[in-house]
């Protein structure tokens, strides 16, 4: 089975992904905030996708929703079953700034 913070984790990801090319140089994005509905096991075996969709910009910060599905082995890519949907924050920031106040949050 496939744990939901593994799941959010997948999403994340997705919607990393889907802006990174459009960020300056040396910015980046981090995830704020995050709620999802997993409605549906995913059993050993299946392959789990997911794919985030930027709905709102409002200066730094990113809105997206996402959806995670699963296809069963030997079934057509049309057969995916929706194991959980979401919406998530993510924040556009300087990478080098923002990796210096973490290594300070931890000393």
């Amino acid at each position: 089975m496939l744990a939901t913070p593994r799941l959010l984790a997948l999403a994340e990801a997705s919607a990393a992904t889907a802006v990174s090319q459009a960020l300056a140089p040396g910015m980046t994005s981090v995830g704020t905030s995050a709620m999802i509905e997993h409605n549906k096991a995913s059993p050993v075996g299946v392959t789990v996708s997911a794919e985030a969709e930027l709905t709102k910009v409002e200066g730094s910060r990113l809105e997206f929703r996402f959806l995670a599905w699963h296809v069963r082995p030997g079934a057509a890519d049309a057969d995916r079953e929706i194991v959980a949907v979401g919406t998530m924050e993510r924040a556009v920031v300087n990478r080098e700034r923002f990796v210096s106040r973490a290594n300070l949050s931890t000393t």
